[in-house]
């Protein structure tokens, strides 16, 4: 049982006010134990581990009380007072041990076996440790090769539980993506800044998929070593009865617990093997390629919807309305008006693919003057450089004239198929061309569009539909 002796009530010093401050104290001490901060080996004495919880607590909040639930904990006069609280806590429900040197009688504090298994997922929930979670499958080939070829069952063993591992992975990417999205919406309806949530796509793109998540789908994709992982195995299988046999009664010495009646082991963990395998390839890898395309997707509307937003506060139609609440004759401009909008398509969003959130109060933006500082070379650089992007897919309607009237030429009609393609302006023009039926600017011929019911392609579109351009006669 795990709620004995010590540990019978392990989790009482994380469920209380000062919850998240005991979490704070175990994550700074596992660092000082375990990791590259570690400065005094593997125990601390008292007053050591004291002055890291009161470090820690001064970083950590404190945390209001449940209603109706009583507080035993009460209040503290200074950090140190607290830092003693937290230590005896921890000690007495068995997350700390009490050591103390029997020719020094000095006391020493070390983690606990259960204390440190549990203090260490703490740690990792940050994300600050390294790890090369891409590097599993390939370990596990590795693994299966040296056992393969040397024959020793600890190689085995390692392959086994590095498969273990990429099956999980795969679920903690998945669920990152899905954090990420709703973090970013949330920050997007809180702030609606286009900047700053280009920025914080492309940071995610730089930091965390082109180093891990591009790795695991190219260079360390399971698709890519499966078959080399089963050729191995295979190879295994095949070896003579008296080596299996002998792999077979270390297995059974060193995982008692996994022995079950009737079963090979070394059978048991190679079909293993390749059962994870054919799951993270059928089930694990499409899953983490849907949550990367719906990430991206998402963050590819929020930043083209703000892009809107920003770049189109006023156009044509908001002109019309000015002009309709200032006009006299409104029955004449609303019928001028409805023709105008005779080829507006709308289409409604499907339910199931909507999703209510809650809307955040906005924050306030942040309008502190400054003191002016010349701009440096590299900061020019870079205007320019966002300044060009974001006119290079800047279309409006004269643009779309001139198109028409270069496609044109001197005839009066045009086919779609010969609408002409030399360039980028083209290709989006010719993708937009049809939208200048519905568009009467202010001197132009009106414009009609005849849809011949055929289905058109060509090098850049594998189904338009086909439609004929011409012009009325302006008198």
């Amino acid at each position: 049982m795990f709620f004995v002796d010590s540990h019978q009530h392990f989790f009482r010093p994380l469920t209380g006010k000062y919850r998240e401050q005991v979490v704070e104290c175990l994550r700074l001490l596992y660092e000082r134990l375990y990791t590259a901060k570690a400065d005094y080996g593997e125990s601390l004495l008292r007053e050591q581990i004291l002055e890291i919880f009161a470090e820690a607590l001064t970083r950590a909040p404190q945390l209001d009380s449940e209603e109706g639930v009583q507080d035993p904990e009460g209040r503290f006069r200074n950090l140190r007072d607290q830092a003693v609280w937290v230590l005896n806590s921890l000690v007495e429900f068995g997350w700390l041990e009490k050591q103390v040197d029997s020719a020094t009688l000095t006391a020493t504090y070390p983690f606990s076996r259960r204390g440190r298994l549990f203090t260490q997922p703490l740690v990792e929930v940050n994300g600050t440790r390294v790890r090369t979670r891409h590097r599993n499958t390939r370990n596990t080939l590795n693994a299966l090769e040296a056992f393969a070829s040397r024959g020793e069952v600890h190689d085995l063993i390692d392959a086994w539980e590095y498969s273990e591992r990429i099956v999980a992975d795969f679920t903690d990417m998945i669920a990152e993506l899905e954090e990420r999205k709703r973090e970013m919406v949330r920050e997007v309806e809180a702030q609606l800044l286009v900047q700053q949530a280009t920025d914080e796509f492309f940071s995610f793109m730089e930091s965390r998929f082109q180093p891990d998540l591009a790795i695991r789908l190219s260079a360390d994709s399971v698709e890519k070593h499966r078959d080399s992982i089963n050729r191995v195995i295979n190879r295994i299988r095949a070896m003579e009865d008296v080596q299996k046999a002998a792999w077979e009664k270390r297995l059974r010495q060193l995982l008692p617990e996994l022995l079950q009646r009737g079963q090979s082991l070394l059978w048991l963990m190679l079909d293993t093997i390749e059962d994870r395998m054919r799951r993270a390839c059928e089930v694990k890898l499409p899953a983490l390629r849907r949550a990367l395309q719906g990430f991206t997707k998402r963050a590819d509307i929020i930043i083209r919807q703000l892009s809107y937003l920003h770049s189109q506060a006023e156009g044509e139609f908001a002109d019309l309305c000015q002009r309709l609440g200032e006009s006299r004759q409104k029955t004449q401009l609303l019928q001028q008006l409805g023709h105008q909008l005779g080829g507006f398509q709308l289409r409604l969003f499907d339910p199931k693919q909507t999703q209510l959130w809650q809307r955040n109060r906005r924050q306030p933006v942040n309008t502190r003057m400054e003191e002016e500082s010349p701009i440096g070379e590299e900061n020019r650089r870079e205007i320019e450089l966002q300044q060009l992007l974001d006119q290079a897919f800047n279309f409006n309607n004269s643009h779309l004239r001139e198109y028409l009237q270069d496609a044109l030429g001197t005839g009066r009609q045009i086919n779609s198929r010969n609408l002409p393609l030399r360039d980028a302006r083209d290709l989006l023009a010719m993708s937009h061309v049809i939208e200048a039926a519905a568009v009467n600017q202010s001197g132009a011929a009106d414009l009609r569009v005849k849809f011949t019911g055929e289905i058109a392609s060509n090098d850049y579109f594998t189904k338009i539909d086909e439609y004929i351009l011409e012009l009325k006669n302006s008198d």
